[in-house]
């Protein structure tokens, strides 16, 4: 594997390129690096040669530097695994890459190129994890950036690894495990679910977004998760105003918030900040899931069964029913009034009403219009 370093990275480094180099250097394994500031910290974006893909390496301490071709290794592993890549394609790909070889930067247009790249980096300190070197949340969004490659010409990086990946292994490349769930919005007049597949390694963050897709949410306020194992606590089936609270009596493992401000609301022994954090951390058995704390809508998560193999990179709809309130309609009490109006065909209001909920996404349960969405999901 050829690593094209900058100046600034080999002398940080404190290490002298190569010179004799591979008479034939396939592309796929070749990646031009540099050291640059993200969020203050030194960070190490890798740029392969043939897609464009990068590779984010964040918060680098000088002992890392002495171990880069260990983090770089391991954080396309991670990476690619999180894309759903099969592990057998992977390994194929690292072994057939050879032993790391640092040299200089080939070129001119190598380096502007590269620098097109990384400087889409600096856009995504909102994805930062600060529990990782490798930012594979970060390095799969910026897959999607289309960059140019010259006269006019551009190219989708994520779009390219796949066809690269495809070529070079000559099979399909996606397989990973993967949980069947059913969601069940908490209404006691209602019966609204659905029935999903999700990749094993979605990020909550990402589950955030699954979930606004299937219950045509709007993202326009806050949301926690809470996240249960098998061990049960019958002190909290006396809480049922409590967030953590469950019919089963599930004891919390964790709660993952959306911002730092929420974190001053939380338990310090349980809440967390839900970025990087993935559904295949935790050995759960029901995920609750609540979005808007005025109108308060609670979603429960259940497994129903794992897969092995699910040969797909993004989530799927396998089912459902019921149509979900509209934003802003005040909780359970304000939907059912929203519905005695919308039903009534002699009410003043209803002409209105229905233009409003239309307005925020309010419509039946639409599984080829959530699975087309699904699969365009970031």
């Amino acid at each position: 594997m050829l690593i094209q370093c900058t100046k600034k990275l080999l002398d940080q480094m404190k290490i002298k390129p190569e010179i004799k180099l591979p008479v034939e250097e396939n592309e796929l394994f070749s990646w031009h690096a540099n050291l640059i500031k993200f969020n203050r910290k030194n960070t190490v974006v890798l740029v392969n040669d043939k897609n464009r893909y990068i590779i984010v390496l964040y918060a680098l301490k000088a002992k890392d530097f002495k171990n880069l071709d260990k983090l770089i290794i391991n954080a396309i592993k991670e990476t690619f695994l999180d894309e759903c890549i099969k592990e057998a394609i992977i390994d194929s790909l690292l072994e057939s890459s050879g032993s790391i070889i640092y040299t200089k930067t080939k070129n001119r247009i190598s380096i502007a190129r590269m620098n097109q790249s990384i400087g889409i980096v600096n856009h995504f300190e909102d994805l930062v994890n600060e529990n990782s070197k490798n930012q594979s949340e970060i390095n799969k969004q910026l897959g999607y950036f289309i960059v140019g490659k010259g006269n006019d010409d551009y190219l989708h990086p994520k779009e390219e690894l796949i066809k690269n990946l495809e070529e070079f292994s000559k099979q399909s490349i996606f397989e990973t495990k993967a949980f069947v769930v059913k969601i069940k919005l908490d209404l006691d007049n209602h019966n609204v679910w659905r029935k999903l597949v999700i990749p094993y390694n979605t990020t909550f963050s990402k589950l955030h977004e699954i979930l606004q897709i299937v219950f045509d949410w709007q993202d326009y306020h806050l949301h926690e998760f809470w996240v249960f194992g098998e061990d049960k606590d019958k002190n909290m089936n006396t809480k049922p105003n409590n967030s953590a609270h469950t019919l089963e009596s599930y004891k919390p493992i964790v709660n993952l918030v959306y911002n730092e401000e929420s974190l001053d609301y939380g338990d310090e022994n349980l809440t967390k900040l839900d970025i990087g954090y993935k559904l295949s951390e935790y050995n759960w058995v029901k995920i609750k899931y609540i979005y808007d704390f005025g109108d308060n809508w609670v979603h429960f998560i259940d497994i129903e069964e794992k897969l092995e193999k699910y040969d797909k990179n993004y989530p799927i709809c396998l089912d459902g029913e019921g149509s979900a309130p509209p934003e802003d309609v005040g909780g359970s009490y304000g939907y059912d009034e929203f519905l005695e109006i919308t039903n009534d065909n002699n009410n003043p209001k209803q002409e209105g009403m229905l233009e409003w909920g239309k307005s925020l996404g309010y419509g039946e349960f639409n599984i080829e219009d959530i699975n087309s969405k699904l699969k365009r999901i970031r």
